[in-house]
Order: C-alpha cells, then structure tokens, then sequence
C-alpha cells in the first residue's frame, strides 16, 4: 500500500494507538475475528445508546457515532465501551474535529462512555492537531512497512479481534 493511496480514518487512529500492528492489519484489510463478543458488544452498544441522537454519520473517511447541535456549537460525539484506550478514542475523536475544520466546520468533541456513565469534552488545540499530523506520518511509515510490526504484549491484547493474528 503505497502512502499517496492510503485513507487515514477514525479507526486507523484508534487501533495505531492502541497497538501499531493492529493498525496495519486494519490498513491491509485483514479482517478481526467476526466471532469476537466485543465487536458485537460494541455495535449493541451502539444501537442501544443516545437513541434521540444523530447516529452513525459517514463522510468520506470518517464514520462519526453521533452529531448533535448546542445551542450554536455542532458536537461530535465518539461512543466507548470503556476509558481502558482513552487516549486513542481521544485522538480518533480530534482526528474528525480536524477532518470537519478541513471542510470548514466548526466543531466540538465529545468522548461518551455510557457504562461508566462518563463524558469528556475534547476541543481541537494546536496541540492536539499537532500530535495527529505526527501520527499521520507515522501511521504512513508503518503501514508502508512489508511486514505487520512485531506484536508486543499488552493489557488490550486479551479482548482484540485480531489476537490470532499475533498469539496463536
């Protein structure tokens, strides 16, 4: 997969966060476990909540969970199961606030966590936007590597949906 072709998305952010093989079993569409109870926890998940909401909006590379308006502000909402990869959900979320600033739209983040009954309100920052262009550029020379990165053990191993891919 050559870079000029490569679509960052949402989920390409998370899943780099939460491990760099991931993200490149993701880019090369090597599909997870479509028996794993997670990803079904999750789309349960996401049937289930914020029903007066907005749901599930696509544009371009961006699959965003819900959109809601306050008062003059637009917010866009990212629904988690847990906290446990929240700086992943964060910068997924910052990825599409600055995806929608790149279309001239305004907007505001938030990270919902509704087991944990948890909200976090994530605004773009220079700071934030500068971490995503870094991570765009390392999300390019990782998936542009031949071969997946070794897998390295960590605590999101256990539930991933791609576990076979590295532990069998």
């Amino acid at each position: 997969m050559e870079s000029n072709k490569m679509r960052i998305t949402g989920s390409l952010i998370n899943a780099f966060y939460i491990c760099p093989r991931k993200a490149w079993l993701l880019a090369h569409e090597f599909g997870p476990d479509p028996e794993n109870v997670f990803i079904e926890l999750g789309r349960i998940l996401s049937e289930e909540t914020y029903r007066r909401e907005k749901k599930e909006i696509v544009l371009e590379n961006m699959k965003i969970d819900l959109i809601k308006r306050a008062k003059e502000d637009v917010i866009v909402g990212e629904v988690k199961k847990s906290s446990k990869g929240h700086h992943a959900a964060k910068m997924q979320l910052v990825f599409y606030l600055y995806q929608l600033k790149q279309y001239g739209i305004s907007a505001k983040g938030e990270l919902l966590i509704p087991k944990e009954k948890k909200k976090f309100k994530i605004d773009l920052t220079q700071e934030l936007e500068g971490e995503l262009k870094q991570t765009f550029l390392s999300i390019k020379k990782t998936i542009n590597q031949t071969q997946p990165p070794l897998p390295k053990k960590s605590s999101f191993c256990r539930n991933c949906a791609y576990k076979d891919f590295c532990w069998v």
